[in-house]
């Protein structure tokens, strides 16, 4: 608890299985939570969900509901229902149950906001769970041979040569930040980044108008803590450094990372021979001690090699970090008192 003897309040910003990973492992700990979600993911069930229903993306929404969700007393099978994902059926194969409640329940009470916060009380989340945005927005990526990719999904999964750099990002049309989202900032003692695609679940939240504001502002009495990708990502962060996906950060949010998490864990051989092919490695740390960050190297890889199914035609990640490991680290940071 606070000194005030007050919950802490950590706000989690990201998007994906990252921010899934995160909160998953801080909602069994006596924390306040908040998770601030990107509204810009255009790929997958997400595009049917903005294209044919006309609605703001899903996915992540209803991700981190379900990594919020009460797991005693049924609601594991609950959690299971929702991240439940249809393989047969011409038009429904490929989609969530999770994102077609939530399309049916935004119809029924005529709110897609109501429709996440009533969501939230059937799986009785431990926390809260809020779009960065309410405007329907699109990320544009420009490269540095001058092309420009204008949807989420084209820049996480290019068609284009995906060993362009990516030379800045915008939203079109520019979004103002959800006030609720601003808020739980301003309030926060902890603010957690990523893990997460670097320029299609983390960055896309600074770039809403107010958003990079409020962490700055939050700075002065926050712990803004960075959690570290296991591997580089092709077309977003090939052969990224530590040291690069904290420059590129820090391009869009500026100056306002306190500690930095690295994991130290071995990985599977055979997972990072798979990645190995998509021209993915291990993120190499290049940080020293003498940086402005607190650098915290600790074990937080999972050991198991995750399986998408059949109908799922994203690619996802295949090794992740460990719930429960990254969420200890994040609480020792919050019981320290250390600073950068």
């Amino acid at each position: 608890m606070n000194s005030n003897g007050k919950l802490p309040n950590v706000v989690c910003i990201g998007g994906g299985t990252g921010t899934f990973v995160v909160l998953r492992g801080l909602k069994n700990h006596p924390v306040k939570l908040s998770a601030i979600v990107s509204m810009s993911d255009s790929g997958g069930s997400n595009k049917r969900i903005r294209d044919e229903f006309g609605l703001l993306p899903t996915s992540d929404i209803r991700q981190c509901l379900v990594a919020l969700s009460d797991e005693n007393h049924g609601a594991g099978l609950l959690r299971k229902l929702f991240m439940y994902r249809f393989e047969k059926g011409e038009g429904i194969s490929g989609m969530t149950f999770g994102n077609l409640f939530m399309a049916a329940l935004t119809d029924i009470l005529g709110s897609q906001q109501l429709a996440f916060r009533e969501t939230g009380k059937v799986l009785r989340i431990h926390g809260t769970v809020i779009p960065v945005t309410l405007t329907k927005t699109n990320l544009t990526a420009t490269y540095e041979d001058g092309s420009v990719s204008s949807e989420e999904h084209i820049i996480d999964e290019p068609i284009h040569d995906g060993s362009l750099k990516i030379t800045s990002l915008s939203l079109e049309p520019q979004a103002p930040a959800n006030e609720e989202a601003l808020s739980a900032i301003r309030k926060a003692d902890c603010i957690v980044l990523g893990p997460g695609d670097l320029f299609t679940s983390v960055l896309p939240n600074i770039l809403v108008d107010g958003v990079k504001e409020a962490i700055g502002q939050a700075k002065s009495h926050a712990k803004i803590v960075y959690v570290m990708n296991l591997m580089t990502k092709y077309g977003q962060t090939l052969s990224f450094t530590a040291s690069d996906h904290l420059k590129q950060l820090e391009k869009y949010l500026g100056p306002c990372i306190t500690h930095v998490l690295i994991n130290t864990t071995k990985l599977p051989e055979l997972a990072l021979s798979v990645y190995k092919k998509s021209g993915e490695f291990i993120v190499k740390d290049d940080l020293d001690d003498s940086s402005r960050y607190t650098t915290i190297r600790e074990d937080m890889a999972g050991d198991e090699i995750i399986q998408k199914s059949s109908s799922d035609v994203l690619n996802r990640s295949l090794i992740r970090h460990d719930s429960d490991k990254v969420a200890n680290v994040i609480l020792s940071i919050l019981t320290s008192g250390k600073s950068a």
